[in-house]
């Protein structure tokens, strides 16, 4: 059986609104055939997303403390609760169709987490999931945060990977469900290339989506 190709967008740092018009696009794109199934590799300036399930009473910080740090606001139709995204946070938009045998959201999850535990395994830090919990968690706190929106089976959103994230930026809001974060700079004591993680995050979700990678998806062969 011939395996689906996966082809991936390096964006670099882009600003919150702007990404989310790439991904409404994209999501147009894989529905109706244009494009092949999609994933979107991202780094933001500082931002605070609020999913589906979250209020105001999320964000901790005052207005004025926002602005002086640089730190947008945004409503977003994912699933959960506040989050924050910024400099040094590698966030990944898969836009894939689940049709026609991947149609289980619950599963999708999974399999976004199992990417993330693989990639961190790649760097030798032990990740595991927590029952009850969406994410992706070590034994120093919560290191990547999912969330998704689905709609007729092509998916938007994903998940958001601290690599070397100034971890202050998360007092400002009550993060998820209020679970200790953490990054791979911290657990490692020293900063990481974003381009290899990406690179890893590439490999392994080519790997558990059972999928082919278009040419020059890595680093390597760019």
């Amino acid at each position: 059986m011939r395996r689906r190709l996966l082809r991936v967008q390096r964006l670099g740092r882009l600003d919150y609104a702007t990404a989310l018009r790439v991904q409404k696009e994209t999501e147009r794109r894989v529905l109706h055939g244009e494009q092949p199934d999609t994933l979107l590799l991202v780094e933001h300036p500082h931002v605070i997303t609020l999913g589906r399930r979250a209020t105001q009473s999320a964000i901790l910080a005052a207005p004025e403390l926002l602005r002086a740090r640089g730190v947008e606001i945004f409503e977003t139709d994912r699933g959960g609760k506040a989050t924050y995204h910024g400099l040094g946070q590698l966030v990944g938009y898969p836009i894939i169709n689940l049709r026609p045998d991947r149609q289980d959201v619950h599963a999708y999850v999974r399999d976004l987490e199992e990417v993330l535990i693989r990639a961190l395994a790649d760097f030798d830090i032990e990740a595991f999931r927590i029952k009850g919990f969406t994410g992706v968690h070590t034994t120093r706190g919560k290191v990547a945060a999912i969330g998704v929106h689905i709609a007729r089976w092509v998916t938007t959103h994903g998940f958001a990977l601290n690599v070397n994230t100034d971890l202050s930026y998360f007092d400002l809001i009550v993060a998820c469900e209020g679970e200790p974060v953490s990054s791979m700079k911290e657990i490692l004591g020293r900063e990481l290339s974003l381009r290899e993680v990406e690179d890893r995050i590439i490999m392994r979700f080519a790997e558990v989506f059972g999928m082919a990678l278009s040419e020059g998806s890595l680093a390597s062969s760019a």
